[in-house]
């Protein structure tokens, strides 16, 4: 039974695919909402056979019971923010859309994956465009990378300076905010910018977020990561910028932590837990 004068703790929903390898996906927004002092709960829409060298093979849940998992959980436990990852079919999308929209969900975050880092494709075009129409709308931050920014606009995104016009479309299509990742920027800038773009009470804002590049193929679920992070950061209740600001700075600092990490033979993940359990600042011998 409940107690009601028990301490709040933020509840956040992950709506994602699962990663064998414990980078991304499910398994990297539970260990982010846990770092972060949330409670995480999870409706699995696929489960993939991955590790650090990329994707094998990709197998989509029935859409009664990605449903189901949501129904379930929001009408027990209730939620304060829900954060979508790899949703990989258009029939997927609008059965989340669907759901969410029954239950009222008022704070929802996309992270629009649509293309592995290896290149894999999670979603493609079919999947991009039921996300623009269904679930775009309902959302109040999506948080795409060049890759997918590009595939949402259907042209190249590859600069920084391309990045406001590109926000201000993306938003035009329903999103209340909009954040453009530059990780994947030239490897030639050292200096990287994300770019947020956000409906507030007066207006359009934006703000331009630069951060230093860490010389490190370990940065597996960084995207994943960084949505979860925003969306526990909105459940303690902070504003959208700074809720933003706080979860770059966690991520920035766990694939810092990360970079000494030997796991696997291909891009490992950051460290999601380094507030906790610091890696040493070079690797051992």
């Amino acid at each position: 039974m409940n107690d009601s004068s028990a301490p709040n703790i933020p509840l956040v929903l992950s709506i994602a695919g699962s990663d064998s390898s414990g980078g991304a996906g499910i398994q990297a927004d539970l260990k982010v909402i846990t770092a972060l002092g949330g409670y995480g709960m999870t409706a699995v829409t696929a489960i993939t056979a991955q590790n650090t060298l990329g994707v094998t093979q990709i197998q989509a849940i029935d859409l009664d019971v990605i449903e189901a998992q949501i129904d379930v959980v929001i009408a027990d436990m209730g939620v304060d923010v829900v954060k979508i990852g790899m949703l990989a079919t258009p029939e997927i999308v609008r059965v989340v859309a669907n759901t969410l929209r029954r239950h009222q969900v008022k704070q929802i975050i996309l992270d629009p994956v649509l293309q592995a880092t290896s290149g894999v494709s999670l979603g493609g075009d079919e999947t991009a465009a039921a996300m623009k129409v269904d679930l775009f709308p309902l959302t109040n931050l999506i948080t795409p990378n060049l890759s997918e920014a590009s595939i949402l606009l259907g042209r190249a995104i590859t600069q920084a300076h391309e990045f406001p016009l590109a926000a201000q479309e993306l938003m035009q299509l329903g999103p209340q905010a909009v954040l453009i990742k530059g990780g994947h920027l030239p490897h030639a800038v050292s200096d990287l910018t994300d770019y947020l773009l956000w409906q507030s009470d007066s207006g359009i804002q934006f703000h331009e977020f630069h951060h230093r590049r860490i010389d490190t193929v370990n940065t597996h679920g960084s995207g994943c990561s960084l949505a979860a992070a925003v969306a526990t950061y909105l459940a303690w209740g902070l504003a959208l910028d700074e809720a933003v600001a706080k979860a770059i700075d966690y991520v920035e600092a766990g694939i810092a932590a990360g970079q000494y990490l030997n796991l696997g033979s291909g891009a490992g993940p950051l460290w999601h837990m380094h507030a906790f359990y610091p890696q040493s600042s070079s690797k051992q011998d």
